[in-house]
């Protein structure tokens, strides 16, 4: 009773699969009426050529010994009737039992052979009268009680006048019954092979739209917690390539949940201790009113803080994006000589230009001159004042490599593994330049937009260097760079003026 109950007719018909199933045996029932009616009448039209073909060899024989009488008697004419059908019946052969011929002459039976159905001299009279009354060939098709008959009625002319006429029949029904019969079996072993048809076809169907299933599954199943679920691929037709896009969806969607689950994990975790301050201030402000300016400040400052994260944590959020970078050619030896020039000013270090690469490269460069800048001020939190810092690019095997290094204190090995982490901070002078952590993930973030990584080599007491590997869009033969740039007072690029030309056309034609 609960499996009645659970079918629902309506449901059935709706799905897909049922609906496959009735038009394919929709098709496949008109496609075999169609061939057994065609088929049918295939044979029916056989018979009856044959039955044509039968009667009119019989005609022909009987139209020379016509001739033949005519030419070589010299009887009285109504004598000459009686010897032409005498002289043709004596020489007839039926092919089989259904072949048979009959002559009248003067409008009565003269004679017919062995097998004729004599029922048809009683029963269809009016029929044998007809044929005696014709004076012109006629053919056809009729039925008689002795079955349906095809003949053919040709005329006894002597001295140009009628004298009666010769019918040559054959009676098809012993073949029609035949053909009937075949197709009453066909009828049967028709349905039954539809029927193993329509089994194959739902099987068929239901296997050719389980990802189809599966896909309904897996998206009633997918919740934000959860959406690690994957459609199994097979083949290469359309349902194939739906599951392909349906999967690449869910990674781009699961890819745009975890980043929202990281950022509102991030937002909680970090907003919450400036709020915290800002909120202990405001409330003690009115108990120390002769220390309110410095506690208003210290609620910018934490405000100012809050405003960097947020907007940092914006920035890692939209590095999932296919629009966060907007992507132009740049030569790498001019941006690596202008990054230069900005930082060198940022602080009172020691500041070298170790190597400029030589190539166009497809970057974006605000996203590029905010990785340098990061790394700039993490070497510059972790250095003092007699310390160096270095920037330098290349180009090795198809890739760019954009580095800055240090002679500070250096990132202890067990830090390294997770330097690249968000809030992540070195155990090194970690209490001190107290920051939020984010700089490296950022750097991580646009590096990976870029297709590249970010390499780290360091040592404790003797530096880090961080290096922006990024794939280049265009075939190099040769590693280039400039190496020692100390040249301020000469035009950078006058000893590679040729190079520069060279790769100056291939940038304007990229653009």
């Amino acid at each position: 009773m609960s499996a009645l109950t659970a079918f629902k007719p309506q449901r059935w018909f709706r799905s897909t699969r049922s609906r496959i199933l009735i038009w394919y045996f929709l098709l496949t029932a008109f496609s075999s009426v169609v061939s057994i009616l065609v088929t049918h009448h295939i044979l029916y039209e056989r018979i009856r050529d044959q039955s044509r073909t039968y009667v009119s060899r019989q005609i022909g024989e009987f139209r020379e010994i016509v001739q033949q009488q005519q030419a070589d008697t010299a009887l009285p004419i109504d004598q000459q009737a009686t010897a032409m059908v005498d002289a043709f019946l004596s020489r007839y052969q039926p092919v089989d039992a259904d072949d048979y011929a009959i002559a009248l002459l003067h409008g009565q039976v003269y004679q017919y052979t062995d097998l004729f159905p004599t029922e048809l001299l009683i029963q269809d009279a009016a029929l044998i009268r007809e044929w005696g009354q014709l004076t012109v060939a006629k053919q056809g098709n009729t039925t008689t009680s002795a079955g349906k008959l095809f003949y053919f009625v040709e005329p006894i002319i002597v001295d140009g006048q009628p004298q009666g006429v010769l019918v040559i029949v054959h009676c098809a029904d012993t073949a029609y019954q035949v053909i009937d019969g075949a197709v009453l079996l066909i009828i049967p072993a028709t349905l039954g092979v539809m029927g193993i048809a329509a089994a194959v076809a739902w099987a068929t169907a239901g296997r050719a739209l389980a990802p189809l299933r599966e896909l309904t599954q897996t998206a009633h199943t997918i919740t934000e917690s959860d959406m690690t679920r994957r459609i199994a691929v097979e083949g290469t037709d359309e349902i194939a390539e739906l599951t392909t896009t349906f999967n690449a969806m869910l990674d781009r969607l699961q890819i745009a949940f975890e980043s929202q689950q990281e950022f509102v994990k991030d937002a909680g975790h970090e907003l919450r201790t400036p709020i915290t301050v800002i909120r202990g201030h405001l409330e003690t402000l009115k108990y120390s009113p002769d220390r309110q300016e410095q506690k208003v400040s210290l609620a910018i400052d934490e405000l100012d803080r809050m405003s960097r994260l947020v907007n940092d944590l914006l920035l890692l959020a939209k590095a999932e994006r296919q629009d966060f970078l907007v992507l132009q050619w740049e030569e790498l030896d001019w941006l690596t000589e202008e990054l230069y020039l900005k930082v060198r000013s940022i602080a009172n270090r020691q500041w070298k230009l170790e190597s400029k690469g030589l190539s166009p490269i497809l970057i974006d460069r605000q996203r590029i001159t905010q990785v340098v800048m990061n790394l700039v001020q993490n070497a510059i939190r972790h250095t003092q004042e007699n310390d160096t810092i270095a920037i330098g690019s290349s180009v090795r095997e198809n890739r760019a490599y954009l580095w800055v290094s240090d002679t500070g204190e250096g990132i202890a090995p067990e830090d390294q593994a997770h330097i690249f982490e968000r809030f992540s901070r070195a155990t090194v002078r970690k209490s001190e330049n107290e920051h939020h952590g984010l700089g490296l993930a950022i750097v991580q973030a646009i590096s990976q937009a870029h297709g590249g990584w970010v390499e780290l080599s360091s040592s404790l007491g003797q530096g880090s260097t961080f290096t922006v590997v990024i794939p280049l869009e265009i075939n190099l033969d040769r590693e280039s760079h400039e190496s020692d740039f100390d040249y301020r007072g000469q035009p950078p690029h006058h000893r590679l003026f040729r190079i520069w030309a060279a790769s100056a056309r291939l940038h304007n034609h990229r653009r």
